[in-house]
């Protein structure tokens, strides 16, 4: 009896994943991840979080530091900064979000968006994001402490870099609160929206894009971030360049402001235009009659075409 072989058709590929889907993420699918995070943060125990946001508040460091190295570096001893130095020193100013983001490091302003636009639809995380809150600040305080402590007393880099990072640290502690406050809302916002479009990204090519561009942004606005400003105001008051109450006044304005910014102009926008404003039931328009309507399908040769 003659027998065909017959070839084995090929397992159809797997669906990728949301982040790996080509098509434009929509608000929704969005909001999908950023709940999902959320959900994770929240899962993570006390001690997870703890020295997870030391180790943000310690890369945070480098967004001081990259942007001192570079101004020191392009500045004349005893001159002062022209504008052309300090612009292409704000361009390092990115590093320490980028290092922190990727790494899926603990970043307060981070925080003010993924769980609370989860706790907006279920209230019941309410008190877990409070904790959430409390835990990652104070360790990135620490940890922003821990960088200002080896860049003050280590001698770990050269003199005319810590000089300038105190500099930097005066400049940001020596504005008014009012201005730190309302600038801490627009540093918050962009941070906020950093959070949010990387995780419509899809790729880390993409995601390091955004985090550069925005950050860069916050960086040469001099807007007032909580976490990233902190190496900076602390190393001035460990060298005696700005009071030690400097510090509590610079952070407090900053963090009341990041705050306002991350919830009230990201995370509300967001979840009014998903939830409450109801993109997650909305569907899309049907074509009209007449228009051309073109789909592009890709063929494969089947298996008898094939041979």
């Amino acid at each position: 009896m003659a027998f065909q072989l017959r070839r084995r058709k090929p397992a159809p590929p797997p669906t990728p994943p949301a982040q790996m889907n080509l098509e434009r993420p929509s608000a929704q699918d969005i909001y999908e991840q950023v709940a999902n995070n959320a959900r994770q943060e929240l899962g993570r125990s006390g001690i997870s979080l703890f020295f997870s946001g030391i180790a943000g508040g310690i890369f945070m460091g480098l967004s001081g530091m990259g942007n001192a190295i570079a101004v020191a570096l392009l500045t004349p001893a005893g001159a002062t900064p022209t504008a052309a130095t300090l612009f292409i020193g704000k361009m390092f100013y990115p590093l320490g979000f980028i290092a922190v983001i990727l790494g899926r490091s603990q970043l307060f302003t981070e925080n003010t968006l993924y769980p609370v636009a989860l706790v907006l639809a279920e209230k019941q995380h309410f008190f877990k994001t409070l904790k959430l809150w409390a835990i990652v600040l104070g360790a990135n305080i620490l940890g922003a402490g821990t960088f200002a402590t080896l860049a003050s007393f280590t001698g770990a880099l050269r003199p005319e870099f810590v000089s300038t990072l105190s500099w930097l640290g005066v400049e940001a502690a020596s504005r008014p609160f009012g201005t730190i406050f309302w600038s801490g809302v627009v540093g918050g916002w962009i941070i906020a929206s950093v959070a949010w479009l990387v995780s419509g990204s899809h790729s880390i090519t993409g995601s390091v894009m955004i985090i550069w561009m925005l950050a860069f942004v916050v960086g040469l606005g001099g807007f007032a971030h909580c976490i990233a400003g902190s190496g900076e105001v602390l190393t001035a008051v460990f060298l005696g360049h700005a009071t030690p109450m400097a510090f509590p006044r610079w952070l407090l304005a900053a963090v009341a402001g990041n705050i306002s910014g991350g919830v009230g102009m990201v995370t509300l926008i967001e979840y009014g235009q998903v939830v409450y404003g109801g993109d997650a039931e909305a569907e899309a328009l049907p074509v009209a009659s007449g228009s051309v309507s073109i789909k592009i399908e890709s063929h494969q040769p089947d298996d008898e075409s094939s041979r």
